[in-house]
């Protein structure tokens, strides 16, 4: 309840009254039953509600059936959700997500309970016979749009994937922030990069993904990516529309699992995060190894009384807020990222400036020895750069 009623307040809604209804079984037409909707209908009509937000998804008929009993609009978690969503999009392609994700969402609420759409447009010449109804045009619209926006959408993961493309040949590692939503991914960010990306208190802050340079303790260069966060029951039209998005989480050397630990949900929120990447990896979106170069950071610590009061072993304490604990926290990403790294030993001749440069740019130069002809180095190199390496 306390995350549907900030899901609400995030959206500038008033919360003026919640209510929490434990169901025996669910009923067809209206979810909740015949007196818990009567119940709800003159606590709503007392307080003189604008909207009713059902956190739970309802179908078209009983969205209908909510409304006529209520007297007022009512939407479900999705419809919130989107909502949210509409008003944070900020890039064209965030925007475009957004879109596909409402219509696809309103395309299963045109059916026949919407009375008004069931008026007809006359027939053609002398053919007589029905013309085409309002629900069927709309549903045709709604469906060329939606092509539309697949196309667009498409080319946008397109124009992703050359910029990936481009990364890869200047061979930096990705470092992406998943997490729960308002688990404080974007303060983070902000914290390691100096970036001033927006970090509110608030649900879906971020939506729009953002990348930046940093240099770690042994002078690697990484990109620190941030992106949206997850939720419990996300809509899969979501899911779907933010394929593009979450491509960025597929793509990364290694994942930080950001955690709100001051939350008393902190257990149930690391487990939703886990399922939507088990998901994604059953989509084949996402490797199955994603377990396996994830590291939980466990935020908020400052709310605890500070990094010594966390005493979970699996993951590292931080307060992206006051910055303890992110010395520890970027020692232990370099550690990581060095361990999937060669060490391996070559021979550049002294007159080869150029290859000598590309090994101290892409390389960690743990050794160097120098003599008349040739310059030997110790190198920490990726298999990808190895090759590249060996190309020269």
């Amino acid at each position: 309840m306390a995350e549907a009623v900030g899901l609400a307040a995030s959206i500038g809604l008033v919360v003026v009254h919640e209510q929490v209804f434990q169901l025996r079984s669910l009923t067809p037409a209206t979810l909740l039953g015949k007196g818990q909707v009567e119940m709800a209908g003159a606590a709503l009509r007392a307080a003189e509600v604008d909207v009713a937000v059902v956190d739970a998804a309802l179908t078209p008929v009983q969205q209908r059936n909510l409304e006529t009993a209520w007297k007022c609009k009512v939407i479900d978690r999705t419809g919130l959700i989107l909502d949210i969503f509409g008003a944070r999009a900020r890039t064209r392609e965030g925007a475009l997500q957004v879109e596909l994700a409402h219509l696809e969402y309103q395309r299963s609420r045109l059916v026949r309970s919407w009375t008004h759409l069931e008026r007809q447009r006359g027939g053609f010449g002398f053919l007589g016979g029905p013309g085409e109804t309002q629900i069927e045009a709309d549903r045709r619209l709604i469906g060329d749009r939606i092509v539309r926006l697949k196309a667009e959408l498409e080319e946008v993961r397109r124009t992703r994937g050359l910029h990936r493309g481009a990364r890869k040949k200047v061979p930096y590692p990705i470092v992406a922030l998943v997490g729960y939503t308002n688990a404080g991914k974007s303060t983070l960010f902000n914290a390691l990069t100096g970036a001033l990306v927006v970090a509110e208190d608030q649900l879906f802050a971020t939506l729009d993904p953002t990348m930046r340079g940093l240099a770690l303790p042994s002078g690697r260069q990484i990109i620190l990516s941030d992106t949206v966060g997850f939720i419990s029951e996300l809509p899969t039209e979501l899911v779907a529309a933010f394929r593009a998005t979450l491509e960025e989480v597929a793509e990364a050397d290694l994942l930080l699992h950001v955690r709100d630990i001051s939350h008393p949900d902190t257990e149930a929120q690391a487990r939703d995060v886990r399922n939507v990447l088990t998901r994604m990896a059953k989509d084949s979106a996402l490797d199955e190894d994603w377990p396996a170069r994830t590291l939980e950071v466990l935020n908020k610590a400052d709310i605890l009384g500070g990094v010594e009061q966390i005493v979970q072993a699996d993951g590292i304490a931080v307060s992206a807020l006051t910055g303890e604990g992110l010395p520890r926290l970027l020692a232990e990403i370099d550690a990581r990222l060095a361990a999937r790294l060669e060490v391996v030993e070559v021979e550049i001749p002294v007159a080869d400036g150029a290859r000598l440069a590309w090994a101290y740019r892409h390389g960690e130069v743990l050794a160097r020895t120098d003599d008349d002809t040739h310059v030997t180095l110790k190198l920490r190199l990726s298999a990808a750069d190895r090759a590249r390496f060996a190309a020269l």
